[in-house]
């Protein structure tokens, strides 16, 4: 069960994560969803097509992207939250500030998605007494420049051992495991092989104990292997999406959320047959 602030979600079965970028500059859908209305709208569109929870952003954290400041990103997010007020499934804001962590969570955020794991200073105060669930990612460097030739001795063990230290800071500071997400990093900070090492090895870090969300949809990954733009990786996200399952992930962050439910059933269907 991951506990969500007034949400208890069963992790019987995978959950679907979908994505929703109030940004200008998204890798995949930059500007598409900037506008309050278009957001809300693909919002709403989403959990009509079974998605479990959303995950909204304010901030693009694609490789190359520049940071916007803390009062643009909230003015982004934050009305677009009020707004999904009733909506009937979680709702994640995507952001590494604790300053907009506390208002997201007093306009109702029910889970904080953090690329620094919550390692900013005054982070793990901000969430500690919400009662909202967190996920931790990894990550090596900062957007702008982190796709710059990183490294590794091991990709999967430093991995592992980082999350487990943020692991155990978050519960230090009064987190209950059971509120508590981790999320590899696809894609940040991480070349190809990288990336295809930590999916074909993904239930090694499944042992740190608490449910992984995985990231693949529409990125550059998957265009490396496929010679294809972000609009035409859908089929290349469904099949990460589907490897992923296999290597133990519980939650998938997605743009495509109706293409990936069908892939949990057919994944539900032969795991049961």
């Amino acid at each position: 069960m991951l506990r969500c602030g007034r949400y208890a979600l069963p992790l019987e079965r995978p959950l679907v994560m979908g994505v929703v970028n109030v940004t200008p500059d998204s890798f995949s859908d930059g500007g598409k969803f900037l506008d309050r209305a278009a957001a809300l709208a693909h919002a709403r569109r989403l959990i009509d097509e079974g998605a479990d929870l959303l995950d909204l952003g304010g901030e693009s954290s694609r490789p190359g992207s520049r940071p916007v400041s803390e009062s643009e990103e909230a003015d982004r997010v934050i009305p677009v939250l009020q707004a999904l007020a009733d909506a009937p499934v979680p709702i994640s804001v995507d952001t590494r500030r604790p300053g907009v962590m506390r208002e997201a969570l007093a306009h109702g955020a029910s889970m904080i998605n953090d690329i620094d794991a919550l390692s900013a200073p005054g982070a793990l105060e901000a969430v500690a007494a919400s009662g909202c669930a967190v996920c931790l990612m990894h990550k090596r460097g900062e957007p702008a420049t982190m796709q710059r030739d990183p490294r590794y001795k091991e990709v999967v063990s430093e991995v592992a051992d980082y999350l487990a230290g943020r692991i155990a800071a978050a519960r230090a500071a009064g987190l209950a495991t059971d509120r508590i997400v981790a999320d590899p990093g696809f894609g940040f900070g991480k070349t190809l092989k990288h990336n295809l090492t930590l999916l074909k090895r993904l239930p090694e870090l499944a042992r740190l104990g608490v449910p992984l969300l995985v990231g693949w949809s529409r990125k550059s990954s998957l265009g490396e292997l496929t010679g294809r733009a972000a609009e035409g990786r859908l089929a290349a996200s469904l099949a990460a999406a589907l490897l992923a399952l296999l290597g133990g992930a519980r939650i998938l962050r997605v743009h495509d959320v109706k293409e990936t439910r069908d892939v949990v059933l057919v994944w539900e269907a032969w795991r049961e047959a």
